[in-house]
Order: C-alpha cells, then sequence, then structure tokens
C-alpha cells in the first residue's frame, strides 16, 4: 500500500520525494528552463508595470515585488499624486524584513482597514503560503506593528473590525471552533491582549457547514442619513462551496436568516442586498435581484424584487458589487462584456450601460478606498485582452459631497500597463467544439506570430468545477510560451460558469463526465479544424483542474501530447478523509455513499491508471507543494507511484513551500512555471 505517502514526515516519504525531485531537476533544469527562470522573474519585478492603487485617508496604497524585496513592500503615495512607477513611493512595511526578524516565511495576503481608525490595519499573513492564516495590527501612520496589538496564531481564519478596540474574529483556533473541513465556524468578539478561546461568541455556523464569516455595516460612520443609523452586524455560514445563509442582527442582538435562495451569489450594504440566483427557487436562475435591507424592521428583507438582469442563453453577471449609493455590474453575454452602474438613491432610477473602449474581452472593477465607510464611489475599472496590456480607468460615481453624480459617468482613461510581450502578428480567437452529448462548448485561441498548419504546439488550460469561471487576461507567462512559438487555449468547460449557473449544474456529481468530454472535445476540434496534432497537443491545470488532467491522462491519452498536472485531486475515493477535502463532497458526490463511489471510481485517475504494457501514455509532468493544506500533496504523490508501479515514467516534484495556490517570493514562483514549460519545450515543441 502506498498510504504512508499521507504521512508527510514518514522517512519513507521524505525518501520518495527527495528522489523524484532529484530526477525531475535533472531532466528538466535546462539552460532554456535557467533563461525562463530570469525572464519570468523579471516581469513579476517589473517596477514599471500597471498599478491599480487603493485608498486610505490622504494615502494610495500599492503593494510591490523587486528583485531587492522579492517577497515584496507595502508602500504609499500623497493621493494628490498619480500613482505611477516613478512616483515618490515609501515603504511602509517591508516583508523580507519583517521575514528576516521573525525567522519564519510569510506570504503577504492583504490588509482589513479599521473603518474607525483607518490607520490601523490587521495585516493578512499566510504561513509559508498555506492557508494558515495569522491577523497583525499595523500603524500605517508609524509604520510600525502596533504593540499590545491584535495578533492571531495562524489558523485557518477571517477577521473585520467591530470596533476601534474589537475584531470579529472567526479562527479554526480548536475543534469547538472548526467545521468539519476545518475552517474556521466560531465568530467571536476578540478585544486586544484577550485569548480567541476567552473571546465572547456572538455567531456560530454548523459543525456540518464549510464555514462560517461575518462584518459589520455603520451607516452613521459613513454619514448616512435616515431614520434609523444604528450599526449592522452581518453574518454568514456557508453551507456548501456555493451554498449559504444571510443573517443579520435585529434591535435585540437576535440574528435573523434573509429569506434567500441558498445557492446564491450576494453583496449588501446599509441598505440593500443584491444577488445573483444560482437556481430557480425564486426567480430564474441568472438573475440578478436588488432588494432593500431593513434589519430592524419587522422582516429584514425587503419584499419587493427588482430583476436588473434577465437570464438568456449564454448570458453570466460574474462581477458585481454595492457601493455607498451605487449598484454596479458585469454581464457576459456569450463571453463578450458590458458594464453597468445603478443609482440607488433614486426609486426611479434606470441601469446605466457604461461605453467600453474597443478591444476588451474582460474587464474587472474595485473600489478605490479600502473602506467605503469613509471613502466614496470611485471605482477602478480595468479592461485587458489576451493580446491587450491592461488599462486602468477611473469611474467617478460620486461628487465632492459623496452624493450621486448629476452628469452620465464615464471611464476615465488613467495609466496602461507596457507589453510584456511583443504580440504583432499574434491573434486571439473564439471558437467552438461540440461535446459528445451536442453541447457547444467555447474555447478561446491564442496564436503565435507563426506556425505550421498541424504542427502547432498547443497548451490548453481548464478548471471546469465549483462554478469557478475563467476569463480572458494579458499574461506576460502565457506571452513568454507565445513567443516561443506555442499557442494557448483557455476552456470553456461545462462545470465552471462562464455562460451562467445553467453551465456549472450539469457537471455536479454525476454528470462530471460532460466536464471531460468538453474538454477532450476542444483538443479534437484543434485537430478537426488542421491547427495541430494530438502529440503537439499538451494539457494542463490545479486543483480541480489538476483532476481534470489526470482524467485526460487516464481517460483519453491518444488525444494529447503531454499532460502537466498540478497540485492535483486524484484519489476520488479518499478526498473526504482529509478535514478540506470535506466541502467538495457536494461537487463530486460522497465516497462513502454506494451508487457515489461506484461513479467516483468510474473516473477516479487514481484507479483508471492501466499497465504501460496495456496502454501508452503521453508524457506526464506531475507537480505539488509540501505544505498544500488545501488538496494533500499525498494526491499528487500517490500518482505518480502507481504510475511507475505500472510501468511508466512521470516526471514528479513537490516544492517544498507555496502551500495550493504557489504563492512564494519571485524566484521561486518563476521557477515554478519555469520547470513545466521546460517540460512542455521538451516534449510538445520540439516534437
Amino acid at each position: 500500500m502506498d498510504l504512508f505517502l499521507e504521512k508527510d514526515d514518514d522517512p519513507r516519504t521524505l525518501a520518495f520525494v527527495a528522489e523524484r525531485n532529484r530526477l525531475s531537476e535533472e531532466s528538466l533544469a535546462t539552460p532554456e528552463m535557467q533563461a525562463d527562470v530570469e525572464a519570468l522573474q523579471a516581469m513579476m519585478e517589473r517596477q514599471d508595470r500597471l498599478i491599480v492603487p487603493t485608498r486610505r485617508g490622504n494615502w494610495l496604497f500599492d503593494f510591490n515585488r523587486s528583485r531587492e524585496n522579492p517577497l515584496g513592500v507595502l508602500r504609499r503615495l500623497p493621493a494628490a499624486l498619480a500613482p505611477r512607477a516613478d512616483s515618490p513611493w515609501e515603504t511602509v512595511f517591508d516583508v523580507d524584513q519583517f521575514c528576516a526578524q521573525e525567522g519564519k516565511r510569510w506570504i503577504f495576503g492583504g490588509s482589513v482597514t479599521c473603518p474607525f481608525e483607518p490607520t490601523r490595519v490587521l495585516l493578512r499573513l499566510s504561513d509559508g503560503g498555506s492557508d494558515l492564516t495569522r491577523f497583525l495590527e499595523f500603524d500605517l501612520e508609524t509604520k510600525q506593528v502596533v504593540s499590545g496589538g491584535f495578533d492571531t496564531p495562524a489558523v485557518r481564519a477571517q477577521a473585520s473590525w467591530l470596533s476601534r478596540d474589537e475584531i470579529l474574529y472567526f479562527g479554526s483556533i480548536d475543534s469547538l471552533s472548526a467545521t468539519q473541513s476545518g475552517w474556521p465556524r466560531v465568530g467571536r468578539r476578540l478585544r486586544r491582549g484577550e485569548q480567541p478561546s476567552e473571546a465572547k461568541i456572538l455567531f456560530e455556523a454548523a459543525t456540518t457547514d464549510v464555514t462560517g464569516y461575518g462584518f459589520v455595516i455603520d451607516p452613521a460612520l459613513g454619514g448616512h442619513e435616515g431614520p434609523d443609523t444604528r450599526q449592522i452586524r452581518v453574518f454568514i455560514a456557508n453551507h456548501e462551496i456555493g451554498k449559504l445563509s444571510i443573517h443579520v442582527e435585529d434591535a435585540d442582538g437576535v440574528a435573523r436568516r434573509l429569506q434567500l435562495p441558498q445557492e446564491i451569489g450576494f453583496d449588501i450594504n446599509h441598505s440593500h442586498v443584491l444577488w445573483l440566483a444560482k437556481t430557480d427557487e425564486q426567480v430564474p436562475s441568472g438573475s440578478l435581484v436588488l432588494q432593500a435591507l431593513t434589519p430592524f424592521g419587522d422582516q429584514p428583507l425587503g419584499t419587493e424584487r427588482r430583476i436588473l438582469v434577465e437570464p438568456a442563453p449564454g448570458r453570466a453577471v460574474h462581477h458585481f458589487t454595492l457601493l455607498r449609493n451605487f449598484a454596479v455590474y458585469s454581464v457576459d453575454d456569450r463571453l463578450s462584456p458590458s458594464l453597468y452602474v445603478l443609482d440607488l438613491t433614486r426609486a426611479d432610477a434606470k441601469p446605466q450601460r457604461i461605453a467600453l473602449p474597443d478591444g476588451i474581452e474582460a474587464l474587472y472593477f474595485t473600489p478605490l478606498y479600502a473602506d467605503l465607510h469613509l471613502g466614496d464611489d470611485t471605482l477602478s475599472v480595468i479592461g485587458s485582452g489576451f493580446l491587450q496590456p491592461p488599462t486602468r480607468y477611473t469611474l467617478a460615481l460620486s461628487d465632492g459631497d459623496r452624493r450621486p453624480v448629476s452628469t452620465p459617468p464615464a471611464l476615465v482613461a488613467e495609466d496602461t500597463s507596457p507589453a510584456y510581450f511583443e504580440a504583432d502578428g499574434m491573434s486571439s480567437l473564439l471558437l467552438e467544439a461540440t461535446s459528445e452529448d451536442g453541447t457547444k462548448v467555447p474555447y478561446h485561441m491564442v496564436l503565435p506570430k507563426t506556425w505550421t498548419q498541424g504542427e502547432l504546439p498547443v497548451l490548453i488550460y481548464g478548471y471546469g468545477g465549483f462554478a469557478s469561471p475563467l476569463a480572458p487576461h494579458y499574461s506576460g507567462t502565457t506571452g513568454r510560451f507565445l513567443e516561443q512559438g506555442g499557442a494557448y487555449v483557455q476552456a470553456y468547460i461545462r462545470g465552471g460558469s462562464e455562460l451562467g449557473p445553467q453551465w456549472h449544474k450539469p457537471v455536479k456529481r454525476h454528470g462530471r463526465h460532460k466536464a471531460y468530454e468538453d474538454f477532450v472535445a476542444i483538443a479534437r476540434d484543434l485537430v478537426k479544424r488542421g491547427y495541430s496534432k494530438p502529440s503537439r497537443i499538451a494539457c494542463t491545470g490545479g486543483s480541480n483542474g489538476g483532476l481534470l488532467t489526470g482524467v485526460m491522462l487516464t481517460r483519453y491519452p491518444e488525444d494529447f501530447g503531454a499532460v502537466w498536472c498540478r497540485v492535483p485531486v486524484i484519489d476520488m475515493v479518499r478526498f473526504h478523509m482529509f478535514p478540506a477535502g470535506r466541502a467538495w463532497i457536494d461537487e463530486y458526490g460522497n465516497p462513502d455513499d454506494e451508487a457515489d463511489r461506484a461513479y467516483l471510481l468510474s473516473y477516479s485517475p487514481l484507479h483508471q491508471i492501466r499497465p504501460a504494457s496495456d496502454k501508452v501514455y503521453p508524457p506526464v509532468y506531475i507537480e505539488s507543494s509540501s505544505n498544500d493544506d488545501r488538496v494533500h500533496p499525498s494526491h499528487a504523490r500517490r500518482f505518480a507511484l502507481r504510475l511507475e508501479e505500472a510501468g511508466h515514467m512521470p516526471l514528479f516534484h513537490e516544492h517544498g513551500s507555496g502551500g495550493h495556490g504557489g504563492a512564494g517570493n519571485s524566484a521561486e514562483m518563476a521557477r515554478r512555471t519555469a520547470m513545466g514549460y521546460s517540460f512542455l519545450r521538451e516534449i510538445i515543441m520540439k516534437a
């Protein structure tokens, strides 16, 4: 048996990893790989990159990596100055220096601003890139860790501010405080100097839930007027991934559940709830709905529903937010984006469509202010495409008094990223493949400058799960592959939500095979259209996408020339044995259920491996992280060992840190990608 590989400190596990790492280094560490490392690291450390700042008070903030600070620095600039690379930025928090002082690797994950005293933040620090999070109180004015301030243990945690001196802390500090999935369950009112275990409990999600979290909205602090401006406490219980309940406290401190469906996305402010329906329970799935929030009324939610977006075939709402006085949302129609705003202060207001510049394949937006209580409704909107560097636009929705603007809002271009690769002669195409059941599956294909018909090296990326959508994006990393003559394909297979909630539903549980049929249909479509042939086509994906690539290897080996499998879920009948995996049962099925288990075994990559004498597999490179606490690295280890035992020759590499997302300093992240590119270069680029 190979279950010893589930024990990270077993000498046999350590020896297995060390030997396979040695072999993968010998195979992949070439001069070309080192050139990729240097080029990718230089991209990550470019000082002329596009900056999307965050404002607190009279300062703009930015997080920046450089060759001197590969873990990064939090820096600031007077708000009156333009946030450009050559502006006089001032370092506020040096992560590299902090880690050196502590003798421990921390990865900066942002900060939680105190609206009651905006010079104070909680630094969000990940233990080596893992899900274990430490919240550390920091003073942005003095540029110092607050003496005697909040400093929570490194556990799975969430935190927000209740007042100047209290935070709402959800942390998996013990078995009582964690769900069965290992995520935080209990929300506590924590004061400085108080132990989390001794803090008063304000909210509890169920042990069977995935997690809980919460925050406060303070209308009076935000300057809002009205009959009731008391502080609103909001608590959320995530029952499954994608299923939740929202609770708000009434005047007596009783948390009342908002009568909304569980399968929704949502945002909330002092006056409204904006939610996206993912079932037909109350409104048609795919509808974006606005309702009044009345936390201290007879019912906490207004009965009138205003439909802002009607569902339509191929339509999806991925980004939406409630600001102080506006709802903002983007709508993708067959992957083509549009942007809308709605004034919430006027009952007769109609959504206004914001004109977008030509050539934008994707956009996202983020508030300029770190906290809206003391900020206004100014948005940074970023538009880009696979071959179009991102441009930052300002969308000003507030006047000088923080009231809605009286003139039609419009995007104002502020700055554009430099090009990270030479895109002249390259092209981006939106194509469709036909899956086994007749479903039309879209995919983007980005072509290099020159290529030979039928011989094009192609890397297909996919995910296809948990309703997580993929979108076009500008990437110097992808550009590096394009410059070397490869084509990049992004697959919008079912399981994501690229075409709306209904794009996810059919592949949950016993429909999972449809996602795999979609993906291989794209690979075959590339051959049918004359672009490539199987020996020149590689696939890659991470996490659930690692499962996807594992299935491609074991179910469709004739359709691929190489498989790059990253931080994968591989054993589909033991994933729930690890706490984090219990949260995936709703998506995959329950291995302890007889019918589910039989279906899971039908595609589980670990159990579908065939001897090399019976089936030839394309070369495979499997990578993982020793401290991945979301998908345990034993999935990858056991996959590599089983393939070896069956007579195949996989490459395997386990990185010592980085967690599930591969976080680290710029050199480490560059090397991780470069190893994968080295594998592709040797297999499909030189074929």
